[in-house]
């Protein structure tokens, strides 16, 4: 728990890189293109909870994890954001599935430490491109949907994005008050 508690209190958090592909603005909205590299993460399925619920036991989890609750008792540091995989409903709402992710930081990549916790997975995430919208704010389920359908409705029925997930990213502890960075990721479909 102390590992937790200093990883997100006293430690830097390293930001997942990306390469920026376009900066649009469309209606007066401004989202971009990026492409996120081939990762590993820690990773926990919830179903069956709110968005919020499962956010806020999963990340907890994570947290614990990263913070040295790991066979090697190693505290790796903070990555951002913690990014939610949201699957839709065919009536494109939420469903009671999500998968809530954090990048394994770059010097465990290679080997991460095995997790405690057998609701802990180590994934291995593929590359991909997405369409990138980003607000401020205390951002949960409600804020979430309300941006996503924003990003859908600039975006229009022709753009190329897979419509049945997308992911719900915060960067920030819970106690910033100002200055938060979330994001709606819309990942775009590969010709």
């Amino acid at each position: 728990m102390f590992g937790m508690i200093k990883n997100s209190l006293f430690g830097g958090t390293e930001v997942t890189e990306y390469k920026l592909l376009s900066s649009e603005t469309k209606e007066g909205i401004n989202y971009e293109v990026r492409r996120y590299d081939s990762a590993r993460y820690a990773s926990v399925c919830s179903e069956g909870r709110s968005f919020d619920q499962a956010a806020s036991e999963s990340v907890k989890r994570l947290l614990m994890y990263t913070g040295g609750s790991n066979e090697q008792g190693v505290g790796m540091g903070m990555t951002a954001p913690v990014a939610i995989t949201v699957f839709t409903r065919d009536d494109g709402a939420m469903s009671r599935r999500f998968v809530i992710g954090l990048r394994i930081p770059s010097r465990y990549q290679d080997n991460p430490p095995t997790p405690t916790d057998g609701s802990v997975k180590i994934e291995d995430r593929p590359g991909m491109t997405v369409y990138a919208l980003q607000f401020g704010g205390f951002a949960g389920e409600c804020e979430f949907r309300m941006e996503a359908s924003r990003l859908t409705r600039i975006l229009g029925e022709t753009a190329p994005y897979q419509r049945k997930q997308y992911f719900c990213c915060g960067y920030d502890p819970p106690f910033k008050i100002y200055g938060r960075r979330n994001e709606v990721w819309f990942i775009q479909e590969e010709p």
